[in-house]
């Protein structure tokens, strides 16, 4: 998929590229690469301000080349993904100041939508669901509620082109407000971070 890169200097810039605070408000990524209307894109948000870069899905409404004269950037008009609220809202919120207490995450976080099962620790049932965005570290996980923290589950996934799928042990670590259950994997081994990775990249390059 293809990545556009925003970034942002000031918080005046952020309002004037992404002046609404919904996903029904499109966000201006200036650009040179021209990028077709109706394609899927990911608009990889960075600045000093954040503590990682912030990765967005989204689908291109239009894109402009330059008018030098007229002063008028090349680029490409996003529309948001409406599951990608809670990252529109921090982004928001943390360019406004309004959030300062942000972690900074060891490992970069990457949005998808792939389908996975998951089972409690105590269950032999799998539960059908799905992950809005993953990285080497943990991923989040759609829930009707959010599970208790600390819970154990194991997350069975199929990366793309294998032929199997992987089980992938994990704990619930946070909540978000819209209801998701943020997990971590538990990687027990130098092996099983090794899989991991892989299954980032085969991800990235799907």
């Amino acid at each position: 998929m293809v990545i556009l890169k925003l970034r942002i200097k000031s918080v005046d810039e952020w309002r004037e590229l992404a002046p609404g605070m919904t996903c029904t408000d499109p966000v201006f990524v200036p650009t040179t690469d021209e990028v077709e209307p109706g394609q899927p894109v990911i608009v990889e948000v960075a600045s000093q301000l954040l503590p990682n870069k912030v990765l967005i899905r989204g689908t291109v409404q239009t894109w402009r080349p330059a008018l030098p004269r007229m002063r008028v950037r090349a680029g490409a008009t996003i529309d948001i993904a409406s599951d990608e609220q809670t990252k529109l809202t921090f982004l928001h919120e943390v360019f406004e100041g309004k959030r300062t207490d942000v972690p900074r995450r060891r490992h970069p976080r990457h949005p998808v939508s792939v389908a996975v099962k998951y089972r409690l620790a105590n269950s032999a049932s799998y539960i059908e669901s799905e992950i809005s965005e993953i990285g080497v570290g943990g991923a989040l996980l759609t829930t009707p509620q959010p599970l208790p923290l600390e819970t154990d589950l194991t997350v069975e996934m199929l990366p793309p082109g294998a032929a199997a799928p992987i089980a992938i042990a994990s704990k619930v670590s946070y909540h978000t407000p819209a209801g998701g259950t943020g997990i971590r994997f538990v990687s027990r081994d130098s092996d099983g971070e090794r899989r991991l990775r892989e299954l980032m990249r085969r991800l990235r390059a799907s």
